[in-house]
């Protein structure tokens, strides 16, 4: 099987080469990668890695029998299966589906003052989970928040350097268009990247075969194991709600008004009934809250109505993947997106913001056409971005950056089907770029 390389790699590199290392916890939805990066990266970097799943294997969790002192942890790892080797300095212990047994996070601690072995934990759902975990291991351990492949990934995956990328953001900052044959190259791959959504056995799917063939089968069984979690591990909550606000997404997102709107969701259905399953989507991974802010000025925390927000999802094939049949098709044998392009590309937009580490925000003005779909920010601005599924007019970009009222905004960014341009202080640049926007806002800031 094909190793996807991935961005926690270096992640786990660095962390290996310091000092004093704390345990990791690395957070993330399901099927994203995690287990299978962990565990090449303790098979290059020790000479023994004790892995163990507690969904595989649940009787590990009576090792907690005699309390979370190490020691004592060790010697009731080693009585259940003694082929574990524990040597001091060279062994790795990944502890699997922590979500399966948060208390173990309490072990933490303890194996971070008694310092002979390094530790890693994953799970999905530990969103759900985290209150517990954070309390019984707070300043004990270190989070790694993993998403599913990135454009910058699936570029890799494609045979693609970081050369190949450094290029993509010299254009973005020296303005330079691409010439056709990148241009038509990077949008192809994007379009790709779009149908396929960045699940690592969607990807690697493709890579193999070098076609769609098999990958809507794969991203559809994705989402039947989402379904199946919400079912699992949404305890003392309505699982039809949850299920009802994950399967409303794409309907709403294909509107021209993005804005979720509960009373779609179920006759009779009220914000205060479903907020708590919005909120353990989010917690779970599976989408992301893009909150509307009440005026567009910094801070941007605090600074939304929480009965307002656009939802999307954490990865786009996801959403292609609840297409109907006829856009599926049209989808793969076309490559034509049809009614569901502006909502694809904000999707993906918006993916790429959250997987860059931004929380994402929007600004609707009640009393006007005024719309812009997200704002990102620097130390001293704030930075309106629009999403063009036709590269047409911004009109609403425009206005926030001429106008008086708004005193953070002094230039916006343009993300469409086209080239690299500049004109009124705005920015554009190809929806291939959207990856590298906060690369791009550190250069032309240094």
């Amino acid at each position: 099987m094909i190793y996807l390389k991935r961005k926690i790699d270096d992640f786990l590199r660095e962390w290996k080469s310091g000092e004093d290392r704390k345990p990791i916890i690395v957070k993330g939805p399901r099927q994203i990668g995690k287990t299978e990066s962990i565990r090449r990266f303790g098979e290059e970097n020790y000479e023994n890695v004790v892995e163990i799943n507690f969904v595989e294997e649940p009787k590990y969790k009576l090792i907690v029998a005699d309390g979370y002192n190490a020691s004592e942890l060790i010697k009731n790892i080693s009585r259940i299966d003694p082929s574990k080797k524990f040597e001091e300095g060279k062994t790795l212990i990944f502890f699997d589906e922590l979500q399966e047994f948060p208390e173990i996070a309490t072990a933490l601690k303890f194996f971070c003052t008694d310092g002979r072995f390094d530790v890693i934990c994953s799970g999905s759902m530990l969103g759900i989970h985290y209150s517990r975990i954070e309390s019984n291991s707070v300043g004990y351990k270190i989070d790694y928040e993993m998403h599913s492949l990135d454009f910058e990934e699936f570029l890799w995956a494609k045979g693609y350097d970081a050369a190949f990328v450094e290029e993509l953001l010299a254009h973005m900052v020296e303005l330079s268009p691409f010439n056709e044959v990148d241009l038509s190259v990077c949008s192809g791959l994007f379009l790709d990247f779009c149908i396929l959504g960045g699940m690592p056995a969607v990807v690697r799917e493709y890579i193999l075969k070098g076609t769609f063939e098999g990958s809507l089968s794969i991203q559809r069984q994705l989402l039947a194991d989402y379904e199946e979690d919400v079912r699992k591990y949404a305890e003392g909550m309505d699982q039809t709600r949850i299920l009802n606000v994950f399967r409303q997404i794409p309907i709403q997102l294909a509107k021209d008004n993005k804005k979720f709107q509960i009373s779609k969701v179920a006759p009779g259905a009220r914000f205060k009934d479903y907020r708590g399953c919005i909120e353990w989507l989010s917690d779970a991974g599976m989408i992301q809250v893009c909150c509307c802010m009440n005026y567009p000025e910094l801070p941007l925390k605090g600074n939304f109505d929480e009965t307002k927000y656009k939802i999307y999802f954490a990865d786009s094939g996801l959403l292609v993947a609840m297409l109907d049949e006829e856009a599926q098709e049209d989808l793969r044998a076309n490559r034509n997106l049809g009614v569901y392009k502006g909502a694809l590309y904000e999707n993906i937009v918006g993916e790429a913001l959250a997987k860059s580490g931004y929380g994402l925000y929007y600004y609707k003005r009640e009393d006007s056409t005024l719309e812009e779909d997200f704002f990102v920010r620097t130390a001293e601005d704030l930075i309106p971005i629009e999403v063009k599924a036709v590269n047409g007019r911004a009109k609403s970009l425009r206005t926030l950056i001429s106008s008086d009222k708004y005193e953070d905004i002094h230039y916006g960014i343009k993300l469409t089907g086209g080239n690299v341009g500049y004109d009124n202080k705005i920015y554009t640049f190809p929806y291939f770029c959207g990856f590298l926007l906060k690369r791009y806002l550190k250069a032309v800031k240094s």
